[in-house]
């Protein structure tokens, strides 16, 4: 999918948001962040700059976080990179989603845990789940998938979701991803994949032919984004990771609401 240019706010009048429409501004004000995790504070702060920038400001969104717990991830949760990808897609949930909590997927052959992070008790908290799961597996994104459609069906939200998809290698089972990002097209969900390690890896191909899987021939709408965060996440500065994670998010947000996936 191609990011657009700018951001749907730029003309006349107030951008599309996430949610049915413009809301009075974050979910979440920055005093409650404050109180809550203030180590979080800069991460909001920037988030928010990002989300303005994309015509998102005041919209409503649920936020998820998938987690690659393959093996070859072990380097990326011993370093930090999991647990600050975690972080920031906290501060980036405040502004959308009133909870103050992030739905967590853990997967790897299986789905290896569906779990909850939230501003309150957010630190550490990625590496301490991670560190109980025991065995690390091979990478299923189709099962990931599935969990992340049943616990947005299960929770009731009318609600878009964007879904922060990271991993750092192809699946074990490419149709089957591909399926279930195309019938997932049906649902309000955006899958925006986020790739850990060598930029030019072959591993992540397919990630970038899953992106460009053609519309309406494969899917009724284009409901997914990639970006390769490179061999050390951590060093991607926060302003461009969140221009990455939200780039793409109002064209889906437009063309679904244009197929009556997100209600107008």
């Amino acid at each position: 999918m191609t990011a657009p240019a700018g951001g749907p706010g730029s003309g006349p009048g107030p951008g599309p948001g996430p949610g049915p429409g413009p809301g009075p501004g974050s979910a979440i004000d920055l005093r409650k962040v404050e109180r809550a995790a203030p180590a979080l504070v800069n991460l909001y702060k920037s988030a928010g700059t990002s989300l303005r920038a994309h015509g998102l400001e005041g919209g409503r969104a649920c936020v998820y976080l998938v987690l690659d717990y393959s093996g070859s991830m072990r380097p990326y949760y011993d370093d930090g990179s999991v647990q600050a990808l975690a972080d920031r897609v906290l501060g980036l949930s405040a502004h959308l989603d009133s909870d103050g909590r992030v739905p967590v997927v853990f997967f790897s052959t299986d789905v290896d845990a569906v779990e909850e992070i939230s501003l309150d008790g957010h630190e550490g908290r990625v590496t301490a789940i991670a560190a109980g799961l025991g065995h690390m597996g091979k990478t299923a994104y189709h099962l990931a998938m599935d969990a992340v459609i049943d616990h947005y069906l299960d929770s009731g939200s009318t609600d878009p979701a964007l879904v922060v998809f990271q991993t750092d290698g192809g699946p074990v089972n490419k149709l089957a991803a591909e399926r279930y990002l195309c019938k997932a097209a049906r649902l309000p969900l955006f899958w925006q994949f986020v790739g850990f390690g060598n930029t030019r890896s072959s591993q992540f191909d397919f990630l970038r032919r899953l992106d460009e899987l053609p519309v309406p021939q494969k899917r009724v709408v284009d409901n997914a984004g990639y970006f390769h965060a490179g061999a050390d996440p951590r060093a991607v500065p926060d302003a461009e990771l969140y221009d990455r994670l939200v780039a793409e998010f109002p064209a889906w947000l437009a063309a679904a609401r244009r197929a009556g996936i997100v209600r107008a």
